[in-house]
């Protein structure tokens, strides 16, 4: 067998199952994990699926493989992502390519990628989406760094990408950390979906007081429609299920503690200091957040007082109302997120197509979903969008939706039930179609204490006044 241009390291379950996605679509392909009896194991279990060659050290690892070398680096973000390149690039040949496919920060991408380059090698952050099944039957996968770096593995990870309508699920991102960017920025999106999704289903159960079987049966229906999605579609499958043991629904046996692993913090982060409001993702973090304040809110419960009232209204009516407000704050998150993509670029220099972003985000990834075709198509229209609001599609299902939307809103805060999400997406909208708000009086209070001076709308200048 000839040697394997492509290899990949880190055999934890992304990085084996992308390693067998690798060779179940022909490539051969070498493998290795820090730990020899995990190579040996996955050699055991997966070495007659494909031309794997199992390497038990670093050495013999990037022996096995051919120059240009490309090697995929599947380990954790941080500081084993650096400790694993400082071992690997001692054994190899200028022009040999490291793939780092984890979740790591853009900025240390971009670190990475200057200071390898500067030595003769090729470097790119690939952002990998879609979870355990993605990597083995087709991810998402958003590769950034130099044109000429991506071309070396493009005809192994188009192959091995979700496929849709014949299209692949993978495209170049742009130069430096721009593929971990915009994996960061699908993560942050993910972050609000999830928690939209989770305050429809508080409003169901604890307004409306459905059963966790019609939960079910209304996630299944409306994934029939606008709002068909894999997390839609999943969250029918967690409401069917039931504990093998008790014979309850597992869904009321999970503690109610959402963890994270940082990237909705990374994409809030981020849009302060580039200064665009992402509101959606943000009160997403933040619910993670107060979510893990377990302790302190059973004994606040104890103690605070508040509405815990039933919706007594038409109940039919205000399910079909929560899915308007779930379909236009899922509008306003994804708005949010691509306006987010294109400060970045604008402020790193990179060239991103967002366009294409939808395209390799309809397949593969965890926010797949109908409605990212209408976003390729609203871009595709108007390459110059300032944002998906505004493209005509999405103004008018924001349009017939907003009604609903507001009553949600308002019914939520009469009831007492939190539903930051929604909140924050319809403020947003409502501030983003507003001609004038209030933050002339903001800038008139600076100007009082701190002579911080303001802009006048009748001519043009820089102003002070002594206020009083």
């Amino acid at each position: 067998m000839d040697k394997p241009h492509f290899g990949l390291t880190g055999l934890a379950v992304m990085g084996q199952n992308l390693a067998r996605n690798v060779a179940h679509k022909g490539f051969p392909i070498a493998v290795h994990n820090r730990t020899t009896e995990k190579t040996t194991k996955f050699m055991e279990e997966h070495g007659h699926e494909g031309a794997f060659t199992g390497s038990t050290d670093t050495a013999s690892f990037v022996a096995a493989l051919e120059s240009p070398r490309a090697i995929m680096i599947m380990v954790k973000a941080g500081q084993p992502v650096d400790d694993v390149i400082a071992e690997l690039k001692p054994l190899l040949n200028k022009g040999d390519l490291l793939i780092d496919g984890g979740n790591s920060l853009f900025t240390d991408t971009e670190r990475r990628s200057k200071a390898l380059e500067s030595e003769g090698y090729r470097f790119i952050g690939t952002g990998v989406s879609g979870g355990e099944e993605g990597a083995l039957n087709g991810p998402s996968i958003m590769p950034g760094g130099s044109k000429e770096a991506y071309d070396i593995v493009a005809p192994i990870f188009t192959k091995i990408s979700a496929q849709v309508d014949g299209t692949p699920c993978c495209t170049h991102i742009g130069a430096g950390g721009a593929g971990h960017y915009v994996k960061m920025v699908h993560n942050g999106i993910e972050y609000a979906d999830m928690q939209l999704i989770a305050e429809a289903y508080d409003l169901l159960k604890n307004a409306v007081g459905l059963s966790n079987e019609e939960i079910g049966q209304v996630f299944t229906e409306w994934n029939q429609g606008d709002l068909d999605s894999f997390l839609i579609e999943i969250t029918a499958t967690i409401f069917r299920t039931k504990d093998p043991d008790t014979g309850d629904f597992l869904v009321d046996k999970v503690l109610d503690r959402a963890a994270q692993k940082g990237t909705g913090k990374w994409t809030s982060q981020s849009s302060l200091d580039l200064g665009v409001p992402v509101t959606a993702i943000t009160e997403a973090v933040f619910a993670r957040v107060l979510s893990s304040l377990k302790d302190q809110r059973v004994a606040a419960s104890k103690v605070l007082p508040g509405p815990s009232g039933n919706y007594s209204g038409d109940k039919a009516a205000f399910i079909t109302s929560i899915r308007e407000a779930l379909y236009t704050s899922k509008v306003v998150a994804y708005a949010q997120g691509f306006d987010q993509m294109l400060a970045a670029a604008k402020e790193f220099g990179w060239t991103l197509h967002p366009g294409e972003i939808a395209t390799i985000w309809r397949g593969g990834c965890i926010i797949r979903a109908r409605f990212l075709d209408r976003i390729k198509e609203a871009y595709d229209t108007n390459p110059s969008l300032q944002n998906l609001l505004l493209a005509p599609y999405f103004t008018e299902a924001v349009r017939n939706g907003q009604d609903g939307w507001r009553k949600v809103v308002a019914e939520a805060a009469y009831l007492g039930i939190p539903v930051p999400a929604f909140s924050s997406s319809l403020a947003y909208y409502d501030g983003y179609r507003r001609e004038r708000l209030p933050a002339n009086l903001i800038q008139a209070q600076r100007d009082l204490f701190g002579a911080h001076t303001y802009e006048r709308t009748d001519k043009p200048g820089a102003f002070h006044s002594t206020w009083g």
